[in-house]
C-alpha cells in the first residue's frame, strides 16, 4: 500500500510538471477563492518554476473537497461555526515541499533554508454572516513532517524521469515530527460597488506545531462576480470572471518548517529562533473564471525575507475546480 501511495503522489506531481513545464501558502478559503457551490472539487498546484527560480517554498499541491456530509466528519466537530447560517464543510489534502537556494551541493548550506515536506489532512468550514458582510472559517489540520513527506522520493524521481540533475542535500532535512495546527481567518466588507467591486478586511491567527502567527491586510475583487456573503444555496448563479489581489502582514510566533519540529529536536541543521523575520508581507495577485460547473484560477504570489540571510521569494499557482 506505502509503494502504490507514493506513487500515486508522484504521478500527479508529474502530470503538473508537464501541463505547466510554498512560505505562507494561497489561501483557497478567502472570498476571492470561494466557488460558491456547496459541493465541490478543486485542484491547486504551486511551483516557484513559474517565476524561475527554484528555492525556498519550491512546490506545493492541493486537494479540496466541500460537500455537505463532510459535516458528519469526526474532527469537523472541532471547528468553531460562530454564526447562524448553514456553512460550507469541506477536507483538504495538502503536500508542500521547501529547499535551499541550491540542491547541488551534498553539504549543509548554513544560513540556507532548510530542507522540509510536509504531509497534512485538513478539515475546514467556511461561514457567512450575510446581515453584517463578514466571513468565518477555521480549519483544523494534523500530518507528519520530515523524511514521512516524501519531499526527497517525489523531488528525485521528477529529476530523474526529466533528465535533471539528481538532488542532495535531502539527508539533512529537517527531522520527522507530528502536524496539530488550528487555523481561524476572518473577512469583513469595507467597501462594495454591485457585483464589479469589493474590498474587504482580513485577519487570520494559526496555532500549532506546524506554524504559529497572526496576521491582517486586505482583500480585493475587480471583474464581474456574484454576490458575497450569501449563505450558498441551490440558486442558479452567473459566471465570474474578475482579477482579486491579497495583501497582508504576518507577525510570525513559530514556523517549524525553518526551525523544526516541536517535538522532535534532532534535526541536523534549523535556522536559530534569533535569525527568524517575525515580520513578513504576502501579497497575492491572479485571475479567476467560474462558470457552470468549471473554476479556473492563475496567481503570483510574493513573500519577504522570513530569514535573516534569505532573500525575498516569489511562485506562481494554478487551480482548476468542478462542482459536483
Amino acid at each position: 500500500m506505502k509503494r502504490i501511495f507514493i506513487k500515486t503522489v508522484l504521478f500527479l506531481f508529474v502530470c503538473c510538471a508537464t501541463l505547466t513545464t510554498n512560505a505562507q501558502l494561497i489561501d483557497n478559503s478567502a472570498t476571492s477563492r470561494n466557488i460558491g457551490r456547496n459541493s465541490y472539487f478543486r485542484f491547486h498546484y504551486d511551483n516557484d518554476y513559474f517565476t524561475k527560480s527554484d528555492e525556498y517554498y519550491s512546490q506545493g499541491i492541493t486537494f479540496d473537497v466541500v460537500h455537505p456530509a463532510i459535516k458528519r466528519f469526526p474532527l469537523s466537530k472541532l471547528l468553531w461555526k460562530p454564526f447562524t447560517t448553514e456553512p460550507q464543510y469541506g477536507l483538504s489534502f495538502n503536500l508542500f515541499g521547501y529547499t535551499p537556494t541550491s540542491i547541488l551541493s551534498d553539504s549543509i548550506l548554513y544560513g540556507d533554508r532548510p530542507f522540509d515536506a510536509n504531509i497534512s489532512l485538513k478539515t475546514f468550514l467556511i461561514q457567512v454572516d450575510d446581515l453584517r458582510h463578514q466571513q468565518i472559517s477555521t480549519a483544523f489540520s494534523i500530518g507528519v513532517m520530515g523524511r514521512a513527506g516524501l519531499g526527497y522520493d517525489i523531488q528525485y524521481n521528477i529529476h530523474r524521469w526529466t533528465g535533471n540533475p539528481l538532488p542532495k542535500g535531502w539527508q539533512y532535512q529537517v527531522k520527522n515530527d507530528v502536524i496539530i495546527n488550528y487555523q481561524l481567518n476572518y473577512e469583513k466588507q469595507i467597501i462594495a460597488a454591485g457585483n464589479n467591486f469589493l474590498l474587504n478586511a482580513a485577519a487570520e491567527a494559526r496555532l500549532g506545531t506546524l506554524n504559529t502567527l497572526v496576521g491582517g491586510g486586505f482583500n480585493l475583487l475587480a471583474g464581474r462576480f456574484n454576490k458575497r456573503f450569501k449563505p450558498v444555496n441551490g440558486t442558479k448563479r452567473k459566471a465570474e470572471y474578475y482579477f482579486f489581489t491579497q495583501s497582508r502582514f504576518n507577525v510570525i510566533g513559530y514556523d517549524a518548517t525553518m526551525q523544526g519540529g516541536l517535538f522532535n529536536r534532532k534535526s541536523p541543521y534549523v535556522i536559530c529562533a534569533g535569525d527568524i523575520n517575525r515580520i513578513t508581507y504576502q501579497a497575492d495577485a491572479g485571475i479567476i473564471v467560474n462558470f457552470r460547473k468549471l473554476y479556473l484560477s492563475y496567481t503570483q504570489s510574493f513573500l519577504t525575507r522570513e530569514f535573516r540571510t534569505g532573500t525575498y521569494h516569489r511562485w506562481g499557482g494554478i487551480s482548476v475546480g468542478f462542482a459536483l
